[in-house]
């Protein structure tokens, strides 16, 4: 760990990001363009006295989640951020989708959406960040471990999952989301962790079995679909998914598809965040 290295670059990449890009005011008292010290700390959510020592070269090696937490806060790139895990003394998130974080710029796009539902999801359906409007409309899935990050396995091994989905709806969304799990297994041939995935399923599900076995294949990229909501009943959205350059990561926007649905989504913006269990099927999150 490059203690005195990693002090020096949070620094100065918090007094180089102004308030407002992060959604804060300016305010008239501030004296620095850049972030206070207690604002990056409520962006991370870790205490104030961790980011003062940190920025001292006085902290212990910080965690990967931590490092996760830290990236975000000052909307580091790609780039800053495989050089801030080198400098913690920790090798970058593999993109095999385990650990994996929502890139910078599609964090900023989910910021910047406000009120629209949006998620960054990786290829195999893992969600790694949604903005406040999407955790209202799904309930918050990012964070989970082991085969319940993907949302094809919790699909097809949840029944909570189709629960919230109406009953004509569910046999085209079990092939949609096979169709695209094929695609991308056709993209990352001899991955271990796609084959893997593919394998565990099969196994536990003969629904995804008798589908994965009919070869058919499909990227989601618009599509529409009815969401029963247990706060504001039925929501019909449009979904439109923006694929980065290596296919690797999306950005799925999710906008009323009617007068009536957008009436209800406003609702339940004002209603706000009731406290929805990690991962529990508020509604069946897209991929």
């Amino acid at each position: 760990m490059q203690r005195d290295q990693l002090a020096d670059f949070l620094r100065r990449r918090r007094e180089g990001i102004r308030p407002a890009e992060v959604g804060l005011a300016d305010g008239p008292r501030r004296r620095t363009t850049g972030l206070r010290r207690e604002e990056v700390a409520m962006l991370a959510g870790m205490s104030v006295d961790y980011v003062v020592r940190l920025e001292q070269g006085r902290s212990s090696q910080p965690s990967t989640q931590l490092l996760g937490a830290l990236a975000r806060a000052l909307r580091l790139s790609d780039d800053e951020r495989e050089h801030l895990f080198h400098l913690a003394g920790h090798r970058p998130q593999p993109a095999d989708g385990v650990t994996r974080l929502a890139r910078a710029g599609l964090i900023r796009m989910l910021e910047l959406l406000g009120d629209t539902p949006a998620l960054v999801l990786s290829d195999l359906g893992e969600i790694l960040a949604q903005n406040r409007a999407a955790v209202l409309l799904t309930g918050d899935h990012t964070g989970l471990s082991g085969d319940r990050r993907y949302v094809v396995h919790r699909w097809f091994t949840e029944p909570a999952m189709r629960a919230v989905c109406p009953p004509e709806e569910q046999e085209h969304r079990a092939r949609q989301f096979v169709a695209d799990l094929r695609a991308t297994a056709g993209r990352r041939p001899g991955d271990p962790e796609v084959a893997g995935l593919v394998d565990r399923l099969r196994a536990a599900s003969a629904d995804f079995r008798r589908l994965w076995a009919e070869h058919e294949v499909a990227v989601r990229r618009i599509d529409r679909k009815t969401l029963l909501h247990a706060r504001v009943g039925r929501l019909l959205m449009n979904c439109e998914t923006l694929v980065t350059p290596d296919e690797g990561q999306r950005l799925l926007v999710l906008t009323p598809a009617d007068a009536e649905t957008r009436e209800r989504l406003e609702l339940l913006l004002v209603l706000g965040i009731e406290e929805f269990p990690t991962g529990a099927p508020v509604n069946e999150p897209t991929t």
